[in-house]
Parts: C-alpha cells; sequence; structure tokens
C-alpha cells in the first residue's frame, strides 16, 4: 500500500474539489458506485393483523395463529373448537435494514395478506418479528396499518375495489433491535462497485483519484469494482470518503443497444446505434372486422318471434408501400425520422428492426423484454 498521510490529505482533497470545474457530462462518484460492505438488508415476518370491521378471513393457518396467541398469552380453547374470528388476518411483513442502522432506530414496514382477508383497512398489526437471512431477529414490527385501497360488495354480489386494500405500510413501524456488522472500518482500502459494469468507466473513475492522490492509490479490479486505499482510523475513513464521493467522474458511453418491450409497445433507441446500407420497403395491411346486429321483426299477424342476427363486415386496405435507403453510419436521428415518414406503428417498428439486424445492417445488440 503507498504511505499516504490522510490527515493532510483530507484538507487538501477539500480545497481541489472547490476549485474543480463541474463537467457537463460528468457524474458524481456517489451516483456512480455502491461501497461495497455498504448495503441494504432484507427483513420479513408472519404476523396477525386484528381489529378488521368484518374484513378478515377463517383460513386454517390463520386459526392456528390465532390459537397460537392465545396460548402466550395463557388462554387456552376447547379442544377441536374453532374460533371462527372474522376480525383477524394472516400477513407477511417485509422491510429494508439501512446500512449502519442502530438498535432503538425505527424502521418503514410494508404489510401484505396472505390468506383471503378482503381488506386490511383499519387494522392493527401485532407485535411481530422480522428475521434476516441468518434466521435471526432484527426488528419487532407493531402498529396501525395505513391502506390506501378500499373495497365495497353489494348484497348482490357487485364489487368496488380501488388501488388495493390488502396491502398497508405502518411507517417507522418497527424498532431495529440488532446490528448488521460491517466491513466498513476494516482493512487498508474500500471497495466501489459500479452501479453498471463497463471497463472504461472503472479505468476512468481509477485515473480521476489517482489524478489528484498519486499513481497506484485506485486500482481497478474488472468492469465493476475499484480499489481505493484508506486510512484505517474511522473517522479519518469518513471524512476521507465524504470528499472522496464528491469527485466527478465522466462515464464511458453506453454500448449500441435496441431495447424493445414487445408487451407494451415501448421502444428505446441508444445513442450509439448505426445503419449499414439498407433499402427497406413496408406496407401497412389493415384488416378491419366490425359486427352489425340486424333484427328481423315478423308480421303483426303472424305467430313469430323477434330474431336478432348477426352481420359481420369484412375491410381490408393495403397502404402505398415505400421505400427508404439508409447511407453508411446513419444515426439515430436519421433512422427516427425516416420510420416516422413511413408511418410505422410500434409492432411494425419491432419487424423493421428485427429483419435489419438480421440482414447484419444493423450495428447495436436488439434486446427484447
Amino acid at each position: 500500500m503507498k504511505n499516504i498521510n490522510f490527515n493532510k490529505l483530507i484538507p487538501l482533497l477539500i480545497a481541489i474539489l472547490f476549485l474543480s470545474v463541474s463537467n457537463a457530462n460528468a457524474q458524481r462518484i456517489k451516483d456512480l458506485a455502491s461501497i461495497q460492505g455498504v448495503r441494504t438488508n432484507q427483513l420479513v415476518g408472519y404476523g396477525l393483523v386484528v381489529g378488521l370491521p368484518g374484513t378478515g378471513e377463517t383460513s386454517p393457518f390463520t386459526d392456528q395463529s390465532f390459537l397460537t396467541m392465545l396460548r402466550n398469552f395463557g388462554i387456552s380453547m376447547p379442544e377441536g373448537v374453532s374460533p371462527k374470528v372474522k376480525n383477524v388476518a394472516a400477513v407477511a411483513i417485509h422491510a429494508e435494514l439501512k446500512a449502519f442502522a442502530k438498535p432503538g432506530q425505527t424502521i418503514d414496514i410494508t404489510v401484505s395478506s396472505v390468506g383471503s382477508s378482503k381488506s386490511l383497512r383499519g387494522g392493527t398489526l401485532l407485535r411481530t418479528f422480522l428475521k434476516g437471512l441468518d434466521g435471526n431477529i432484527y426488528a419487532v414490527a407493531q402498529g396501525s396499518l395505513m391502506v390506501s385501497g378500499f373495497s365495497a360488495e353489494g348484497a348482490d354480489g357487485s364489487k368496488v375495489i380501488q388501488n388495493t386494500p390488502t396491502v398497508g405500510r405502518i411507517p417507522n413501524g418497527a424498532i431495529v433491535e440488532r446490528e448488521v456488522a460491517s466491513s466498513f472500518a476494516l482493512g487498508d482500502y474500500i471497495t466501489f462497485n459500479l452501479h453498471h459494469s463497463d471497463f472504461s468507466t472503472a479505468k476512468r473513475f481509477a485515473q480521476a483519484i489517482n489524478n489528484v492522490l498519486g499513481e497506484g492509490v485506485a486500482m481497478p479490479l474488472d468492469a465493476t469494482s475499484i480499489r481505493v486505499n484508506a486510512p484505517r482510523d474511522v473517522s479519518q475513513r469518513v471524512s476521507y470518503l465524504a470528499v472522496l464521493e464528491e469527485f466527478e467522474v465522466i462515464p464511458a458511453t453506453a454500448a449500441a443497444k435496441i431495447i424493445v418491450n414487445s408487451r407494451t409497445g415501448t421502444i428505446v433507441v441508444g445513442q450509439q446505434v448505426r445503419l449499414m446500407p439498407a433499402a427497406i420497403t413496408h406496407g401497412s395491411l389493415t384488416v378491419t372486422i366490425a359486427e352489425a346486429p340486424v333484427i328481423s321483426q315478423p308480421n303483426a299477424l303472424a305467430n313469430g318471434e323477434t330474431v336478432v342476427a348477426g352481420q359481420s363486415i369484412v375491410d381490408v386496405t393495403q397502404d402505398d408501400s415505400r421505400m427508404f435507403t439508409f447511407t453508411p453510419g446513419t444515426t439515430l436521428d436519421e433512422l427516427v425520422r425516416a420510420v416516422n415518414l413511413i408511418g410505422a406503428s410500434p409492432s411494425d417498428l419491432m419487424a423493421i428492426l428485427e429483419a435489419l439486424k438480421q440482414a447484419g445492417a444493423l450495428h447495436g445488440e436488439l434486446i427484447v423484454i
């Protein structure tokens, strides 16, 4: 490790940071990457929501959970008797435990029905343990639910539902009971992980730090990780990172990609997409089928019945075909302009892009999601 006097270095970094000129395309290190070991942890639990206005459930696992809760309070029911309560619902609780969360702090939780409960509106979550991946309890949840959705049902079976009445939240609904161990203060270096892996960006990331601190302080490990020397003293490390994460890096240009969502018809074309010489012809075939009911009314003197018959009208139209020629290196703007000229719908455009890719005339990765 290169010897660095961090006590003298941090004031110098602050001065350089204020004197540096921002680039329009540059991004801060804190926006480009996260610190390895500094992460959130998912918690999950199972519990009961009580106090529901008749919108609960009577499923076997809800009854079993309710009886277990009563036994914990020293109340026993006769053997074989089911409580059959309609104001209780079994729920799953999940939350995210932020990095460096300390015992006594609170976190938000989300409560979701796991049975046939119609709504959790007006309910209260009883004490529930939230566990991590290792099986340990890291938080305890309890409180009144906030449910934005609602449902109403009439006697004839008609129903009105708005939003999702079976999911609610409790702001600050869980108290942290255990701290998650972190590797943040361990070792002589810290590792940054890019949000989007790219070899060029990783190289520029390391260069931006080495240009100020000296060669060898930062080293790219791969397309995602950059290792940076850091002080061992925790307070110095915090101050060091507070300045370091404000450094600006110009990310590398993204790879040429075209993202196609076949379900919604959304198409996103990257800036680096190029076309080789090609000619495209496009003809739009439209088939319209309409159903027109025809009512047959019998004569008043005849003993007939009124009959409703269906009549189908099929209309087929073929627009004029047009051909467009693209020269080498056609840009994104020219591609979009040409596609708009032929009036292609999203589905037509998907077929055109796929045909161009198969013909080898499209320089870019075509991704269908």
